[in-house]
């Protein structure tokens, strides 16, 4: 990992770009506090998994289905894929999805 300053990321973008990628994140500084991360994402799910992870959004979602899991009001994993198979009769089938995990 690399700290620089922003006027340096900001003159050589590039070379940082091509730096995080080989080396890993650069923290970014201004006036001597971290202000960002410059982050090369390894593929498509890294990205979305980065993406997700900061969403406030999808934070609160994650954080609602806990309290509903933990009010006893989850389903359990038969019930689940049966709830998901039952959704996709009502839409045509047109998604397919199966239950991969153990």
């Amino acid at each position: 990992m690399k700290i620089a300053p922003l006027a340096a990321v900001k003159a050589r973008l590039s070379a940082f770009l091509e730096q995080c990628q080989t080396n890993g994140p650069v923290v970014i500084t201004r006036n001597g506090k971290a202000v960002a991360v410059l982050l090369a994402p390894r593929d498509d799910d890294d990205l979305e998994s980065l993406i997700l992870s900061r969403s406030p959004r999808f934070q609160a979602l994650l954080n609602k289905s806990r309290q509903s899991i933990k009010a006893g009001k989850g389903l359990s994993r038969s019930k689940f894929w049966k709830a998901v198979a039952e959704r996709n009769k009502k839409r045509g089938g047109a998604r397919r999805v199966s239950n991969t995990e153990g």
